[in-house]
């Protein structure tokens, strides 16, 4: 409670001015907001989160602890927060706190959801490497939960807290009891990306086909609403359980109301961003204010009854880094890296380094950037050679242990174009 209340005094201490949340150097991939709707916590691909107090838009406090993209977070009912990377670790962080005051780890790959049980002991942590594991928030052994036979993408307990509802690239949800017993396996028939439970157990599933799949708590399929034309990626269900927020990839969010009994629901009314994806959305309580984090570094306040931004409207896409190289291959070829890294000396860091002045600059040593310890031990110093090495043969073999997206550059003219425009374009000057 003391924590708590340090914290809303620092709020109370800000300016008050509804404004959108600035800070981040990378899309925000993920949103929660505590009980009292004060404050949020957003979590981005420039490997930080940073926690905001929402009435004046004011960063509180940059919590900076994992190796990669932060792709979840939760805060939980005791003022504490949590957050989960790419790297495979839950940190637990206090207010105030520099640090995390626990690390949970077990998973071999990226946690790509985080669901805190109703009593708010347990953590649910869905990762990419199949596995959901259920731990104690305080201490104690996980339970592990395996049986998708893909990346699992979202998680999220039923309102009793026994068991763990699970959804995965495998087409598939899965319902785990969690005090032992069968899980059920919900075929979807889509590539699952996001969930939501009701109070009543209603289980809401947000999909790459663009619907909202609707199913009893038993598994039963109950419909489906149709809320984008692309693939949805993030799902948010208002405390009063009156409202979903389904966003997607193409910018725009569907407020969904829902219905009676045996009827799914129906899209309200559509928010409208910047044409850019949209990673996560969370509401205050209440249900009439809805956050969403997207491509363009901002966290959004939108009045969800009128369907009015709230706040001054930036509306223009970020600038194309690119532009001026129109008509350079290399340029061209670089396009796959430009969302995680930058090129001029104040674009600093996005999920990966910055690649000014890359060229005779020893691995790992980025200034600002968090690597991961077998990152740093690598004995290479960036220069043409080591760089078209690297899109040759691609990231995982020539450096084991990178948070680098796996690709390859296999074209010999395709990956010369590319090593001479980085080398170009990120000179010292």
């Amino acid at each position: 409670m003391v924590r708590i209340l340090a914290l809303l005094c620092m709020i109370a201490a800000l300016p008050a001015a509804a404004q959108e949340m600035r800070g981040h150097g990378g899309p925000v991939r993920a949103l929660a907001v505590t009980a009292d709707g004060q404050v949020a916590l957003s979590g981005s691909f420039d490997t930080s989160a940073i926690l905001w107090s929402i009435e004046t838009g004011a960063a509180l406090q940059v919590l900076r602890y994992h190796d990669g993209a932060v792709n979840a977070v939760a805060a939980l009912p005791d003022g504490r927060f949590a957050t989960a990377g790419e790297e495979g670790r839950v940190a637990i962080w206090q207010i105030g706190r520099a640090e995390p005051i626990r690390v949970i780890q077990g998973h071999s790959g990226p946690i790509a959801a985080l669901a805190v049980s109703p009593d708010g002991q347990r953590i649910a942590s869905a990762s990419w490497d199949g596995t959901a594991r259920v731990t104690p928030i305080a201490s104690g052994e996980p339970q592990v939960i395996a049986g998708h036979k893909g990346p699992l993408n979202a998680a999220a307990f039923t309102p009793d807290g026994r068991s763990l509802v699970t959804g995965s690239h495998d087409l598939t949800l899965r319902i785990t009891p969690l005090g032992g017993g069968a899980a059920r396996a919900v075929d979807v028939g889509v590539p699952v990306n996001a969930l939501a439970i009701a109070a009543g157990g209603e289980i809401f599933a947000a999909c790459a086909d663009g619907r909202v799949h609707v199913f009893s708590p038993d598994g039963v399929k109950r419909g489906e609403i149709i809320a984008s034309e692309a693939p949805l990626v993030a799902l948010a269900l208002s405390a009063d359980g009156k409202r979903l927020a389904a966003a997607g990839i193409r910018g725009s969010v569907a407020l969904i109301e829902r219905q009676a009994a045996g009827d799914a629901g129906r899209v309200e009314r559509m928010l409208v961003g910047p044409g850019l994806p949209v990673w996560s959305v969370a509401f205050r309580p209440g249900g009439q204010e809805l956050l969403t984090g997207g491509g363009d570094r901002l966290v959004r306040r939108w009045d969800v009854t009128t369907g009015e931004h709230i706040g001054p409207v930036a509306m223009i896409r970020p600038q194309d880094a690119l532009a001026r190289y129109n008509g350079d291959r290399g340029a061209e070829v670089f396009r796959a890296c430009v969302a995680c890294h930058t090129l001029e000396p104040d674009g600093g860091n996005r999920a990966g380094p910055s690649l000014y002045g890359v060229i005779g600059r020893r691995i790992g040593t980025a200034p600002g950037y968090v690597y991961s310890p077998a990152f740093r031990a690598l004995d290479i110093v960036w220069s043409e050679a080591t760089i078209a090495r690297l899109f040759e043969i691609g990231p995982n073999a020539y450096t084991p242990g990178t948070k680098m997206p796996e690709q390859i550059v296999a074209d010999p003219d395709d990956r010369q174009a590319l090593v001479d425009f980085i080398a170009r374009v990120t000179a010292r000057r």
